[in-house]
């Protein structure tokens, strides 16, 4: 991947919890379940932290304090930096192509734990994005453990992951996050293959997809392999992968991201594409 010399975002935050950041008002002890109840599922806890958040007050999040702030940068760093960055060229046209201005979101580089709206993190969790403050968090750490441990890797499957998340960013601003909570709030069932969190995860990566074909377009960064190395980490990281690794078995009811075979489709379909209304997961008859 042909990412050097680009752009770097401005957007970003290099730096770890202060130790002294608020949770939830759901109180440490229920954090705790939702997140033990989330890894035995296969799901992503911090993003299970998220959708509470919206349905509850979250306090004010504490503030991140710099690792160093003399420190070099680091390749990873500067790599999510210009990836951030290409996201935000590529969705600040799509937005201004309907008049509308893209308030990007800030990304959190962070090492061992940090603190956000959503409540408190460590490396172990993966990425997340927090609705709560608009923020995408990343210990880079986690791409090490992806290719060691999930079978997925390289750089441009970590861009995918960056795209991924941003896409759950695009999804708060156009409302379709805050209509998953309230059908969740009324007590309806979101979850399960075909449910409303699984449709709401595979448009996050077609829209991954989406951006990686005009990040091609305009910049051709992609080189040979590329492509197969997002969509085999969509394929290591589908919930029937990681169901079928941790218990040797697959449960469709305990879906929350979909199958590995639904999220190669999704973000091939938002690359082979470019079109923002290819990746309706919600008005699909199947997925």
């Amino acid at each position: 991947m042909k990412w050097r010399g680009q752009r770097e975002s401005s957007n970003v935050e290099i730096g770890s919890s202060s130790g002294r950041g608020s949770s939830m008002k759901m109180g440490l002890g229920g954090a705790v379940l939702v997140i033990i109840l989330g890894l035995i599922m296969g799901k992503n806890p911090m993003e299970m932290l998220g959708f509470l958040a919206q349905m509850q007050s979250a306090a004010p999040p504490a503030a991140n304090i710099p690792i160093d702030s003399n420190a070099p940068v680091t390749e990873e760093q500067q790599f999510s930096k210009v990836v951030l960055a290409s996201t935000e060229d590529v969705w600040g046209r799509i937005f201004s192509a309907s008049g509308q201005q893209y308030p990007a979101p800030t990304m959190v580089l962070f090492s061992g734990s940090v603190q956000s709206a959503c409540g408190g993190a460590t490396s172990a969790v993966g990425p997340f994005y927090c609705p709560g403050d608009r923020k995408v968090y990343l210990d880079t750490q986690f791409f090490d453990e992806m290719t060691a441990k999930l079978g997925g890797g390289g750089d441009f499957a970590q861009a995918y992951v960056i795209a991924h998340e941003v896409g759950h960013h695009i999804q708060t601003l156009t409302g379709v996050s805050d209509q998953v909570n309230k059908v969740r709030a009324r007590g309806g069932t979101v979850e399960g293959d075909g449910g409303l969190l699984v449709r709401q995860e595979l448009q996050a990566d077609c829209y991954a997809g989406l951006w990686a074909h005009y990040a091609q377009q305009e910049k051709q960064w992609m080189e040979s392999g590329d492509l197969e190395e997002a969509i085999n980490t969509a394929q290591a990281i589908g919930d029937d992968t990681l169901q079928r690794r941790s218990r040797g078995m697959v449960m469709p009811d305990s879906f929350s991201h979909g199958s590995a075979e639904q999220r190669m489709h999704w973000f091939r379909r938002g690359f082979d594409s470019g079109d923002l209304g290819q990746c309706d997961t919600f008005r699909a008859r199947t997925i």
